[in-house]
């Protein structure tokens, strides 16, 4: 810092380093109250370089994060229409065996007989409509065995992948229940059609306890990466936020000194008239 002789007047040296002084404490508090404003300590790589590429990158992962979970979600609701499905061919199957338990008794006629079959043969056409275009997600079929080797990004990261696989095709035909394997004109016929109906339901069962085990470990993904969104969100906060009570502090501080260094400014700026009374 410059010491000025207060009897050369042609540079006021005490009035410039004021001047100096007030710019740069003007500068901090401008630095200061954009902070306020945007709620960011750092507003630019000039603030803090490295902060700002650490910060970015954070933010970079909690958005990838935020994406996957709601890939996720949308996983999630691709099995539940899935399962939905299978739930309710299941119930068209319980149908089918009750239907079937009443035909294997040799008490029923011929008239009560081609009945049931008639509405067993409405069962199935049901079921194949359920299959071919009620079960579906975006357009794709989900449950006719298509819907295998399907892939959902659940994760930030490439490769953080989850593999979905619908085994089977679970139209009638596919559980033999088509028309020529439902014969239910005798009660022998009828065991032989419980038999094979008894078979679907295994097989739509066991379809259904493959999603439900797919459904559990994505919602636990799902907890996970919840978990990491939180903590990633707070490892940026605490680079990027600014500390609103402390940068208040500092504003104050700031405007005191600012203050100080235009009096400054203005008393040294006024000295040099003092050596007008070594002329009189």
């Amino acid at each position: 810092m410059g010491v000025g002789d207060f009897s050369r007047i042609g540079t006021n040296i005490a009035a410039l380093e004021a001047q100096k002084s007030l710019n740069q404490i003007s500068s901090k508090i401008a630095v200061n109250q954009l902070r306020l404003s945007t709620g960011k300590r750092i507003n630019s790589a000039e603030d803090d370089a490295a902060g700002f590429i650490i910060g970015k990158g954070l933010e970079t992962r909690v958005r990838g994060l935020t994406q996957a979970l709601s890939n996720i979600g949308d996983t999630k609701n691709t099995l539940a229409v899935a399962e939905g499905g299978l739930q309710n061919i299941l119930n068209i199957l319980q149908t089918m065996k009750e239907k079937a338990v009443q035909a294997a008794s040799d008490t029923l006629g011929s008239i009560e007989r081609s009945a049931i079959e008639s509405q067993l043969d409405d069962l199935t056409a049901e079921i194949d409509t359920i299959v071919d275009k009620d079960t579906t997600f975006n357009g794709v079929k989900l449950i006719d065995g298509t819907f295998t080797g399907k892939s959902s990004q659940v994760g930030a990261n490439a490769g953080d992948i989850l593999i979905l696989n619908i085994v089977g095709d679970h139209d009638a035909g596919s559980l033999s229940l088509g028309d020529a394997s439902l014969d239910v004109s005798s009660a022998t016929a009828a065991s032989t059609a419980m038999s094979r109906i008894d078979a679907a339901i295994a097989v739509v069962n066991n379809s259904i306890r493959s999603i439900g085990s797919t459904q559990a470990r994505l919602t636990t993904k799902e907890n996970t990466l919840s978990t990491s969104i939180t903590n990633t969100e707070a490892a940026k906060s605490r680079i990027l936020d600014a500390d609103l009570s402390k940068e208040q502090l500092e504003v104050t501080k700031l405007q005191i000194l600012q203050q100080t260094a235009l009096i400054m400014l203005a008393q040294a700026n006024a000295a040099p008239q003092n050596v007008l009374q070594l002329l009189q």
